[in-house]
C-alpha cells in the first residue's frame, strides 16, 4: 500500500506542475484576448476543449464523467481568472 500511496503522491505532484503550466497559458490568453477585444468566455472554445478532453479520456480509459467534471471546473476557473486579469489590466491602464 505504501508504494501505491507514493505513486499517487508523485502523480499529484506531476498534476500540479501541469496545472501551473496551464495557468501560465491562461495568463497569456488573457493578455492576447484583451489586446484583441476577445471576451474571456468563448463558448465555441469551451465546447471544443470539452470535446477534445472527452475523446482523449476515452482513449486513456479515463471515466468520462470524471473528465467532464474536472475540466468543467478547470474551464470555469480559467474563465473567471482571465476576466479578473483582464479587468486588473484595464484598471491599471486607467491609472
Amino acid at each position: 500500500m505504501a508504494d501505491v500511496r507514493q505513486s499517487i503522491d508523485d502523480l499529484d505532484n506531476e498534476l500540479v506542475v501541469l496545472l501551473a503550466r496551464r495557468q501560465r497559458q491562461i495568463e497569456a490568453a488573457a493578455r492576447i484576448k484583451r489586446a484583441n477585444g476577445i471576451p474571456a468566455l468563448v463558448p465555441e472554445r469551451v465546447d471544443e476543449v470539452l470535446k477534445n478532453v472527452a475523446a482523449h479520456a476515452e482513449k486513456q480509459n479515463l471515466d468520462g464523467g470524471l473528465a467532464k467534471s474536472l475540466w468543467t471546473t478547470i474551464i470555469d476557473w480559467s474563465i473567471a481568472y482571465e476576466e479578473r486579469l483582464m479587468h486588473e489590466a484595464a484598471e491599471k491602464d486607467r491609472t
